[in-house]
C-alpha cells in the first residue's frame, strides 16, 4: 500500500471556509453524535470530488484519520460523500476541508442544495469533454481511413505526412481538454506518492500521444512511422462515454434513495400572526408553526391537520402505494405528499428529528457504510495497480530492442486494458440497487453487509406482539344469556365500551361499529372506570325497538370488565375474556384475542419450505403464546420469556453454528436484535433511532421476509457474477495485450465495457423480487 508523506498538521485552512467553524454553520451539514457526556463529537456529511476507484477512498479515509480530532471517516465512491465523526475541541470543518484538499481531492458540505448544483456543474463537463472527444474521434477516423484500406506504398509520402499532421492537431483537444480529469488525477497521485486506476491510463494516454507524435515529426527515425491517434481519440472516447453511462445507470439505480432524500422543498409557506402567509426557508421553520402545505407539495414536517382533510401518498415512506385519508387532528409525516386540496398543519418535529429526517439519516448510513466484499475489493485494488504499471514495463522492456514504437503501444495497452474499477464496483454497484429496491416497498437497511447476512440464515425466531400480531384486539367468541342475542349483547357491551379508551374496551366498540345496522337508543349515566377491573354506568333512559326488543328486560346498573368485576364464574382461565352484567347477574362473556397478522401463516410455511427452522419467543403467557403458534404453524415456541431468555436461546443456537435471524417489534428485543447474526424491526410506530436492527420495516408487512431473503440470495449471486467477470476479464485482456495482440483502442474499449457489464448486471437488482423464495413460482406484486 502506498502513503502520502503529507500529514495533516501541514494542511493549512482555506480562508474561504473558515465561516463553516461556527456551530450555527457547521449543523447545516452535521449532527451530534453519540451520547459521550465527556467528549462532545459531532458527525458531518462531505461532498467529494475527484474520486475515481477504491484507492481513493483509502487514500482520504486514512488521511483523516491521521488528522487530530478526527476521530473516524468513512467514504462512500458511489455517493461521492463522506462521514467524518470530530471533535469540536480538537479541530473544526476548515480543517477537515483542508486536510481533503492537501491530499488531492477537494470537498465541501454535503447540503441539498449545494450537491445538487456540484452535480449539474460535473454532469456539463463531463458532457462537453465527451462531445469534444467524439467530434475530433470521428474526423481522425475520417484522415486515418485512407490506410485501412490501401497497401504500403499507394499513399504517397506526402499525403500520409499531410493526413498525420491533420490528426496530431485534432488530438490535441482530446489530450488538453477531453482528457484532463484523467491528467489532474493522475498528478495528484503522483505529487501525493500513493496511486488510482486514473494513474495508468493518463500514462496509457501520454505514451500513445508520444510515439504517434513522434511518428509525425520524425517518421524515418527509430519510434517508427506508425501513428496511434485513431487509437488515442477512440479510447478516450470510449472511456468517457462508460463514465457517463455509469452516472446514468447510478442515477437509476440510486433513483429511490435520492428522491427520498430530496422530496422536501427547501421553502414552506408559514402562517403569519395576523394570518397572512409568507414563504420561507425550512431551517426558519420552529416547532408550533402553522404552514400552509399546497396540492402536490410534500410536508415539511411532522404534524397534525390544523384544518381541512386531505390525502395524502406515504408510499415512500411506508411502502404503501394506496393514498391515505387525512381529516382534521390527524398525524401527517413529514415528505410525504399531500395529494387533494390545500391544508394546514401545526409543527410538531422537524428536520432530523422527523420520522423521514431519521429514515434518511439511516439511508445515508447505509450508502456510506462499506459491506465485507467491497472492504476487499479495496484491499486487492492498489496492490493490483502496482501490478499492471510493473507488467506494462516488462512487456516494453521484452520488445524494446524488436521494435521500440511496438514496444511502448503495448505498455500503453496493458495499461489501459486493466480494471480495478468493474472489481471495486462489483459489490457496491449490487448493494445499492437491491437497496434501492427495499426502500421501495417501505425496507429500510441499516448496514449493507446485512444482505449478505440475510442469505445465509438457517435460523429465524420470531417475537410475538407487534411482529406476528397486529396492535389491536379482536372478538374471537361470544357467549350470552338465554333469549339475548350475540348482536343485542355486543351492542349493550359497546355502548358501556365507547367511554373507555383501554385496548379492550376499543376493540368490542370497533367490533359492533363494523356490524351494526340500527343504531342503539341507550342513555347511560354514572359512568365509572375501575382501573384494572372495568367500567361501569347506570341506564338512564332506553327505547326498545324491533332490532334490540331482546333488550327490555335489562334493568339497573351495566357492568363491563373482569370476572370479579362483574360477580361472574370465568368459564375459561386460560382465555382472554371480560363479561357484561346487570342488577341481574350475567349477560354474556366475549373471548378475546390478538389479531394475527395478514399472510403470517403463508410467510411461516415459504420459511420452513426453504428448509429454514423457525422459532417464536414471547413474553405473553403460555395459552396466548401456543394459540398463536398452532394458528400459524410454528412447532416450536416458548412463553413467558424476558429480554435475557430471549437472548440466552439465541447465544445456545449460535454455538449450534445457526445463523439466525431474529425479526422482533425494534424497542423492548434490543438486546436479541443487537445480537443476531441479522434482525428485522417491524417499525411502526417505533422511534427508527431506537431500533438496533439491520432492517426496518416501515409498514410491518411480515409477508416480505421470504421475498427479501430470496432477493438478497439473488443480490449475492450476482455480486458473485461480477466479481468473476472481472476477474476472467482481466486474466484474459491482460496476457493479450502483454503479448501485443490486443492494440490500444481495443483496451480502452474492453476497460470501458467490463465496468459497464458490472454496472448493468447491478441494475437488474433495482427491482424488488416477487417470486417465491424455494419453489420459483411467481406470484403478483403487492
Amino acid at each position: 500500500m502506498l502513503t502520502t508523506d503529507l500529514t495533516a498538521e501541514e494542511a493549512v485552512p482555506n480562508p474561504a471556509w473558515t465561516i463553516l467553524d461556527t456551530e450555527d454553520q457547521w449543523q447545516e451539514f452535521s449532527e451530534p453524535f453519540g451520547d459521550n457526556a465527556e467528549q462532545a463529537l459531532v458527525q458531518s456529511n462531505l461532498l467529494l470530488d475527484g474520486l475515481r476507484c477504491a484507492a481513493c477512498s483509502g487514500i482520504i479515509e486514512e488521511g483523516l484519520k491521521s488528522s487530530p480530532g478526527v476521530v473516524s471517516a468513512r467514504v462512500s465512491i458511489s455517493k461521492r460523500r463522506a462521514v467524518v465523526v470530530w471533535s469540536p475541541s480538537q479541530t473544526r470543518p476548515s480543517k477537515i476541508l483542508s486536510t481533503v484538499q492537501a491530499l488531492g481531492y477537494s470537498a465541501s458540505p454535503a447540503t441539498q442544495h449545494e450537491s445538487d448544483i456540484e452535480v449539474i456543474k460535473k454532469q456539463r463537463a463531463a458532457f462537453w469533454r465527451w462531445m469534444v472527444a467524439g467530434f475530433c474521434m470521428m474526423q481522425v477516423m475520417m484522415y486515418a481511413s485512407p490506410t485501412y484500406f490501401t497497401e504500403q506504398g499507394e499513399i504517397s509520402a506526402d499525403i500520409l505526412h499531410l493526413l498525420n499532421w491533420a490528426s496530431w492537431l485534432l488530438s490535441l483537444p482530446v489530450l488538453l481538454f477531453s482528457s484532463s480529469s484523467f491528467f489532474s488525477n493522475a498528478l495528484r497521485d503522483l505529487r501525493m506518492k500513493q496511486i488510482s486506476m486514473d494513474l495508468p491510463v493518463a500514462l496509457g494516454i501520454v505514451i500513445t500521444f508520444v510515439v504517434s507524435s513522434a511518428a509525425t515529426f520524425e517518421p524515418n527515425s527509430w519510434w517508427g512511422h506508425t501513428v496511434y491517434f485513431d487509437s488515442l481519440t477512440m479510447f478516450v472516447f470510449f472511456l468517457l462515454s462508460a463514465r457517463l453511462i455509469e452516472v446514468k445507470l447510478h442515477r437509476k439505480t440510486m433513483g429511490a434513495l435520492e428522491s427520498l432524500v430530496s422530496r422536501i422543498p427547501e421553502n414552506t409557506e408559514r402562517q403569519n400572526a395576523d394570518g397572512t402567509y409568507s414563504r420561507v426557508l425550512n431551517t426558519k421553520l420552529r416547532i408550533g408553526d402553522i404552514v400552509r402545505v399546497n396540492l402536490g407539495e410534500a410536508f415539511p414536517g411532522d404534524g397534525k391537520l390544523a384544518s381541512g382533510s386531505t390525502s395524502v401518498d406515504e408510499s415512500l415512506l411506508t411502502g404503501e402505494s394506496t393514498p391515505i385519508h387525512k381529516n382534521e387532528g390527524d398525524d401527517v409525516i413529514a415528505g410525504s405528499y399531500n395529494l387533494r386540496q390545500p391544508v394546514n398543519i401545526v409543527l410538531e418535529a422537524i428536520g432530523a428529528s422527523t420520522k423521514y429526517g431519521q429514515i434518511v439519516n439511516l439511508i445515508n448510513q447505509a450508502a456510506i457504510e462499506k459491506p465485507r466484499l467491497s472492504k476487499l475489493a479495496d484491499r486487492v485494488a492498489r496492490p493490483f495497480l502496482i501490478f499492471v504499471i510493473l507488467s506494462a514495463a516488462i512487456a516494453a522492456a521484452l520488445l524494446w530492442d524488436v521494435d521500440r514504437g511496438r514496444a511502448l503501444m503495448t505498455a500503453a495497452a496493458v495499461l489501459i486494458v486493466t480494471c480495478p474499477c468493474a472489481l471495486s464496483l462489483a459489490t457496491p454497484a449490487a448493494m445499492l440497487s437491491s437497496a434501492s429496491a427495499f426502500v421501495k416497498r417501505g425496507i429500510l437497511i441499516k448496514r449493507l453487509q446485512a444482505i449478505e447476512n440475510i442469505a445465509d440464515i438457517d435460523t429465524v425466531i420470531f417475537d410475538k406482539t407487534g411482529t406476528l400480531t397486529e396492535d389491536h384486539i379482536e372478538i374471537k367468541a361470544i357467549q350470552h344469556k338465554a333469549g339475548l342475542s350475540e348482536t343485542s349483547a355486543l351492542a349493550l357491551a359497546a355502548a358501556v365500551a365507547k367511554h373507555s379508551f383501554h385496548p379492550v374496551s376499543r376493540a368490542l366498540f370497533s367490533a359492533y361499529q363494523a356490524q351494526q345496522q340500527t343504531p342503539l337508543a341507550l342513555e347511560l349515566d354514572s359512568i365509572q372506570e375501575t382501573i384494572g377491573a372495568g367500567v361501569s354506568a347506570g341506564i338512564k333512559n332506553f327505547t326498545a325497538n324491533d332490532a334490540f326488543a331482546d333488550l327490555d328486560l335489562i334493568s339497573g346498573q351495566l357492568k363491563l370488565g373482569s370476572a370479579q368485576f362483574c360477580s361472574v364464574n370465568e368459564d375459561n382461565q386460560h382465555a382472554q375474556q371480560v363479561h357484561l352484567a346487570d342488577n341481574n347477574g350475567w349477560l354474556a362473556s366475549f373471548t378475546l384475542q390478538e389479531a394475527i397478522k395478514p399472510h403470517a401463516a403463508q410467510t411461516i410455511q415459504q420459511l420452513k419450505n426453504a428448509g429454514i427452522n423457525i422459532e417464536l419467543l414471547s413474553g405473553d403467557r403460555s395459552d396466548a403464546v401456543e394459540n398463536t403458534a398452532k394458528e400459524i404453524g410454528i412447532s416450536h415456541y416458548q412463553s413467558g420469556c424476558n429480554p435475557e431468555d430471549k437472548l440466552v436461546r439465541l447465544q445456545a443456537l449460535k454455538q449450534q453454528g445457526k445463523k439466525v435471524l431474529m425479526v422482533g417489534d425494534g424497542l423492548n428485543d434490543g438486546p436479541i436484535l443487537a445480537s443476531a447474526h441479522v434482525s428485522i424491526a417491524m417499525g411502526k410506530g417505533v422511534p427508527l433511532t431506537l431500533a438496533h436492527a439491520d432492517y426496518i420495516f416501515l409498514n410491518g408487512d411480515i409477508s416480505q421476509i421470504p421475498y427479501l431473503i430470496r432477493h438478497a440470495k439473488h443480490t449475492m449471486k450476482i455480486i458473485k457474477e461480477n466479481i468473476t467477470w472481472a476477474i476472467v476479464y482481466n486474466l484474459i485482456s491482460i496476457p493479450l495485450a502483454f503479448f501485443g495482440i490486443l492494440s490500444a483502442w481495443l483496451a480502452g474499449l474492453g476497460m470501458a465495457v467490463s465496468s459497464l457489464i458490472v454496472v448493468v448486471n447491478a441494475l437488474r437488482l433495482t427491482k424488488f423480487s416477487t417470486v417465491e423464495l424455494t419453489t420459483g413460482k411467481t406470484t403478483p406484486k403487492v
